[in-house]
């Protein structure tokens, strides 16, 4: 039982976050930046998706109740505030890095994006934070299986860290034309994704 439950949590979790299918996204708002900084948005966002999706197992289906807050409610808010990034990345709205003057923008912005959109809700979102409260119900509230899907939250937020330090070579292999284009054609992408978020909000709502 605890292995079979060990083995679909983590293919569960590995599907809905998807850190590979993410690299292409990680490689397009983070362009710009500075190797270490790439490295630190990297660290940042999966600790922080990490934490969020620990944070979901022990206390999710709690909280949400105790707000009263609905996740077609969080899928809304969620791709509206998507929507916005997707946007700077197809008209080329960047924050511009140039010179030592830029450095604290620079620490800034990696703070930004590490968290949003990167870790919330890309990595972090409606479909992971949901898989991972019906996770933690099926664990019944036994220690050694909550334990478990602790550990496999761990394991997807590593992935996810592993495929995004390779994604710079994706970037190098790439080029800077390769990049551009890469960022507005991700850009609407995430708009359509960030529509979908709101439409099975809506629907979820009214339907």
């Amino acid at each position: 039982m605890p292995v079979n439950f060990a083995v679909s949590a983590l293919i569960t979790l590995f599907v809905v976050v998807d850190p590979v299918g993410l690299t292409p996204t990680f490689l397009a708002v983070t362009d710009g930046l500075p190797r270490a900084a790439r490295r630190s948005v990297a660290m940042r966002a999966s600790l922080i998706a990490g934490a969020i999706l620990i944070g979901s197992a022990l206390i999710g289906d709690w909280l949400l109740h105790t707000l009263s807050i609905s996740l077609s409610a969080f899928r809304i808010a969620g791709g509206l505030l998507l929507f916005s990034i997707a946007s700077e990345m197809v008209f080329g709205v960047r924050i511009r890095r140039e010179g030592e003057a830029a450095e604290e923008a620079v620490e800034e912005h990696v703070r930004n994006i590490a968290a949003f959109p990167l870790a919330i809700p890309l990595l972090a979102g409606p479909g992971a934070i949901t898989a991972t409260v019906l996770l933690a119900g099926r664990a019944g509230g036994d220690p050694a299986l909550i334990a478990l899907l602790i550990g496999v939250v761990v394991a997807v937020a590593a992935g996810s860290l592993l495929a995004f330090l390779l994604a710079e070579r994706i970037g190098r292999f790439l080029g800077l034309t390769g990049n551009i284009v890469l960022s507005r054609l991700l850009g609407v992408l995430l708009a359509a994704l960030a529509v979908q978020y709101v439409v099975d909000g809506v629907r979820a709502v009214f339907g």
